[in-house]
Formats: C-alpha cells, structure tokens, sequence
C-alpha cells in the first residue's frame, strides 16, 4: 500500500511540474510594442503590424471601406458592417482608430480596423 501511494505522490509530482514548464512564454520586447500613430507612418509598414490612428472618415468607397485622413495624409480603411454596433460618424467627427495594416501584392495599402471609438470635441 505504501508503495502505490508513493509512487501516485511521485506520478502526481511529476505532472505538477511538467504542467508548470508549460504555462511560460516569452518576456522582453515586442516589435510591435509602439504601434504607428500616423498614416504616413502605417503606409511605411509591413503587412499585419499593428496601428493607433487618429483622423477623421472623409467618405465611404462601398464594400465596407472608407478614405481615412490624419495631417499626415490619407488611407483606405476596412470597418466591418458588424463593427458599426449602431455608431453613427460623419465628416466631422475625430475617431481613434486600432488595427493592422493590409498589404496585398497590387492594392493600395490600407487597415484592417478592429476597433474604433469617437473622441470626444476638446
């Protein structure tokens, strides 16, 4: 009896550890740890790094993507029609912009919007 129980403790020991080993990951710096603020910046870009702009939606070209402007310039953005959440923009209003940059061999670079929010008039 005394056997099996010790060697259950060493089975169980040895599977504490080996579950311990593999709950690590990578701890230091991440490339996309300052992701690109401007559109002259996200232009310069690789496919899927990740930006933070803040501009405003100068018109819709259909297909869910619109002409996004900062003072740096212009961009093509992706919004999906589920990602409105009923959010109403116009021309007028600054929104801040998260998501990746999409570059396709012969197409304009443009971004993949994840989320949105509308900044507040200062």
């Amino acid at each position: 009896m005394k056997k099996s129980l010790l060697t259950l403790l060493a089975m169980f020991a040895a599977i504490s550890t080996a579950n311990a080993q593999v709950t690590g990951g990578f701890e230091g710096p991440n490339a996309n740890a300052t992701p690109a603020s401007t559109v002259a910046e996200a232009l310069t870009l690789n496919d899927d790094a990740n930006v933070v702009l803040t501009g405003k939606i100068v018109n819709s070209l259909g297909d869910e993507e619109y002409t996004f402007r900062d003072a740096t310039g212009d961009i093509i953005i992706e919004i999906d029609d589920e990602d409105w959440n009923g959010v109403k923009i116009t021309p007028e209003d600054t929104i801040e912009i998260n998501g990746e940059v999409d570059k396709d061999i012969n197409e304009p670079v443009k971004i993949d919007v994840k989320t949105f929010t509308v900044k507040q008039a200062q």
